[in-house]
């Protein structure tokens, strides 16, 4: 089984829950899938960043009469439509104050049935449900002696190049162990958006963030694509099964404004689902700032973020539509909960090569500026990512580094 995050818009989430009820390791769990369901989140605009006050100006007190005053329509339209306020979730990069209201207990209504009533009132710039979002995980394996990417992007040699050092890569994915005898010291930051409780270990995250900057020169399981970056990871998702990884649409909203936040130069998202707004205004926001987002390539049912401009659609094996790269994703040992290593495939962890390789682009371009995805990047034959090509364009002044692209496995 190939693991792929996606998430399920409403009218799939009543059979997902069905079958969550016979799969989920317990009640808490169960709790956060039906919990999503009955959320809606309500955008109200704040002013334009030219007429809001500076921290500390004389005007601030007017800045605090409007997020009163915002606060105070809020909860207004959760009194007219029978909702109850739940959280506020201020968002100035992106000129929103984010409202969270929930169905109460009982009420027929669906949360995408609300929105769009919400929506309709002229004072609010969209209302949107909180969708529940699914990964699915691959089967655990022994470690294989080889990573493919050693012989397909001949990754020693890369190394020589390269390896990540001051590039800051966001892990939006289930809980990373930071502690890992891989990847300790290689998360800088790390935030929960999916509960209030203490981070925890889990498998897809792990294996994601094992794969973007696992340490080279422990002598012990494998070498990351870039082992010198930073990761920051933002859970923004959790482990509902061995095989099973469930976000919800605010989690991840969450943890890509913290991403913005913290300044990263490299997202990963190995999700896919359909179009959601504010993740949307999210990711250009990201893109705007210079931001390389990598996402794995998805069903057709499920068509973001890979169908968002400016994105990095990342797959495993060919076919693949316009625009998309091929980058190794089959049988790939990483590091897993526990301090082990196991082996996983998908385009989830396709998509984990490609931030790393662009983590090394990033460190060697970027006295330059932030690299395009345009220009990042050199293909070979099916959309194969050629590793070695990749940076030896950028330090052709030091002569080849690598022999040509190996073949790769259909």
């Amino acid at each position: 089984m190939k693991p792929v995050c996606l998430w399920l818009s409403l009218p799939g989430l009543m059979r997902l829950l069905v079958l969550l009820a016979c799969c989920l390791p317990g009640p808490a769990a169960w709790a956060q899938a039906a919990e999503a369901q009955r959320q809606v989140l309500v955008m109200l605009q704040l002013p334009r960043t030219q007429d809001r006050p500076a921290a500390g100006d004389a005007s601030s007190d007017a800045d605090a009469e409007g997020r009163q005053s915002r606060r105070q329509l809020a909860q207004a339209l959760a009194r007219t439509h029978a909702l109850e306020m739940r959280s506020e979730w201020p968002m100035p990069l992106a000129g929103l104050d984010c409202f969270v209201m929930r169905l109460p207990d009982g009420d027929p209504r669906s949360s995408a049935e609300v929105a769009r009533a919400v929506g309709e009132d002229h004072r609010v710039a969209w209302a949107q449900p909180v969708g529940l979002y699914r990964a699915q995980g691959s089967e655990q394996e022994p470690l294989y002696a080889a990573q493919p990417a050693a012989q397909q992007w001949h990754l020693a040699e890369l190394h020589r190049l390269a390896t990540g050092r001051g590039v800051r890569v966001a892990v939006v994915d289930s809980g990373v162990q930071a502690d890992h005898p891989d990847l300790a010291g290689q998360v800088v930051f790390s935030q929960n958006f999916v509960d209030d409780r203490p981070l925890i270990a889990e498998g897809h995250g792990t294996a994601v963030a094992g794969i973007i900057a696992a340490r080279a020169d422990n002598g012990a399981g494998i070498a990351g694509i870039a082992p010198q970056a930073r990761l920051l990871a933002l859970r923004a998702c959790w482990q509902a099964a061995p095989d099973q990884t469930l976000c919800t649409g605010l989690g991840l909203a969450k943890a890509l404004y913290a991403a913005l936040q913290q300044g990263v130069h490299v997202i990963n998202l190995s999700l896919g689902g359909p179009d959601d707004r504010l993740l949307a205004l999210l990711l250009d926001q990201a893109l705007a700032r210079g931001t390389l987002v990598v996402t794995a390539l998805s069903g057709p049912g499920d068509p973001f973020p890979a169908s968002h401009p400016g994105v990095l659609v990342v797959g495993s094996a060919p076919p693949l539509p316009a625009g998309a790269v091929l980058a190794p994703g089959r049988d790939v040992p990483s590091t897993a909960p526990g301090g082990g290593w196991s082996l996983v495939s998908g385009s989830s962890f396709a998509a984990a090569h490609a931030s790393g390789l662009l983590a090394l682009v990033r460190e060697l371009d970027g006295a330059r500026g932030a690299p395009t995805l345009k220009t990042a990047l050199v293909t070979a034959a099916q959309g194969r990512i050629d590793g070695c090509a990749t940076l030896a364009r950028l330090v052709q002044t030091r002569g080849p580094a690598c022999s040509p692209l190996g073949r790769m496995p259909r």
